[in-house]
């Protein structure tokens, strides 16, 4: 899964899940194209992508101990978003016991939009 936009952490990602958000419908159009959808969380905020200025990339980050949770939204596929568990963990992967305490740090982050259903994750818990 590559990670869009500029994360403050350069620590890897070692787990991931991708969420299916729902879509609202486009708003109209005055003049032109449609503007792009709002962020689907308000904690989420613009992540410039230096190699596309026009790609409107939204991000959050929050230091969790010894590992950092992203959620990153990209307003070209809004009906995704993405959670990744960024640690100094290098050549394997999260720890069985690590994977639940991501999971759930998610679940909080997102309860202001419900529940929604996993597209993808490595691992899975």
């Amino acid at each position: 899964m590559p990670s869009l936009g500029i994360s403050r952490s350069h620590w890897p990602v070692v787990a991931w899940i991708r969420l299916g958000v729902p879509v609202p419908p486009a708003r109209p159009a005055l003049m032109g194209a449609a503007p792009p959808p709002d962020p689907p969380l308000d904690i989420l905020e613009r992540n410039p992508v230096p190699t596309d200025p026009r790609k409107q990339v939204y991000a959050y980050e929050e230091e969790r101990g010894d590992w950092v949770l992203r959620l990153v939204w990209d307003a070209d596929d809004p009906a995704v978003l993405e959670a990744e568990c960024r640690a100094p963990i290098y050549g394997r992967r999260l720890p069985p016991e690590e994977v639940g305490r991501f999971w759930l740090a998610v679940k909080e982050r997102i309860a202001p939009i419900g529940p929604l259903p996993i597209e993808g994750a490595d691992p899975r818990p």
